[in-house]
């Protein structure tokens, strides 16, 4: 049966969608007004729709254009992985592989990761995005990412998702404090302190919203920051404590003690429910989940 449209009239179709008109869609796709107009015209003949409200400088798009929005977004997507799938059969790979880390693994947990990952597909161009937790979930799941590590919880669900790690937040006070001595810190001791936390959209901040929700507490927020050095200097001049992963907290100056009780995250290895990975995206799964 003969479909009443092709890939390239959806594409068109689209332009004049996201551009908001025939001739920013004509100029985003190098081609004359006329063929863009004519392209629309046939292919609403085709459908016997109307897809466009047409105004004298505006367009708007019909309830039937709207409709077609999310097919056609979905039918060119699923065409550019099956052209993807055939350049691999013929040993081609996707040039990039782009991932997203949150702030505070990519500068302690990753590198070696990304090192080895290099050092066995040379040819492959990575590009990471050190983002907060929540945003790196968006950027996924809108297919501006290919891999992410997020958090395993309710809010991730629904991404495809592979355990990754397991890390222990604790907290991270000065050699000299006096939680240093001690094997555990209750979350009610740790919020009677001054507090350094990241700012909202990060697991950092999300992990400490919980905990004071779960106690009953409220933060007392001396300094808010997502740089990690930063806050690690603040820390240790005494002006206030935090929560990191226990290894970022690795260093002389600074102690690393439990939760009482110990609290954990699960990470987890995440991908776009659905998508297509490509061998360089298979590879990179395939080797984190053998180092972790």
């Amino acid at each position: 049966m003969a479909l009443p449209f092709d890939l390239r009239s959806l594409g068109v179709f689209l332009a004049v969608v996201d551009q908001g008109g025939f001739s920013a869609a004509a100029r985003s796709l190098h081609l004359a007004q006329s063929a863009v107009s004519q392209t629309i015209a046939n292919l609403e003949h085709r459908l016997d729709l109307t897809l466009f409200h047409r105004h004298e400088r505006r367009i708007g798009l019909t309830a039937e254009g709207e409709a077609l929005v999310e097919h056609a977004r979905d039918l060119l997507a699923r065409a550019e992985a099956a052209e993807l799938a055939m350049r691999e059969l013929h040993g081609l790979v996707k040039g990039e592989l782009r991932i997203g880390i949150p702030s505070m693994l990519g500068s302690y947990y990753f590198p070696p990761l990304l090192m080895g990952f290099k050092e066995r597909h040379p040819g492959i161009r990575l590009t990471v995005v050190e983002a907060g937790a929540r945003r790196l979930q968006r950027m996924i799941a809108a297919g501006e990412l290919d891999l992410g590590v997020v958090i395993d919880d309710g809010e991730s669900r629904h991404l495809t998702r592979q355990p990754l790690a397991r890390e222990e937040m604790v907290v991270c006070v000065p050699r000299e404090h006096p939680f240093a001595g001690r094997d555990r810190v209750t979350p009610e001791a740790f919020f009677a302190e001054p507090l350094v936390l990241f700012q909202d959209g990060y697991f950092h901040r999300e992990f400490i919203d919980a905990l004071a929700r779960d106690t009953g507490a409220s933060a007392n927020v001396a300094f808010e920051s997502n740089l990690i050095p930063l806050t690690k200097a603040i820390v240790r001049q005494g002006y206030g404590i935090t929560t990191f992963l226990r290894r970022v907290v690795e260093e002389p100056e600074l102690a690393a003690v439990p939760f009482d009780p110990p609290a954990w995250l699960a990470l987890s290895l995440a991908w776009k429910e659905g998508a297509y990975l490509s061998r360089a995206e298979q590879a990179f799964v395939e080797f984190a989940l053998e180092n972790r």
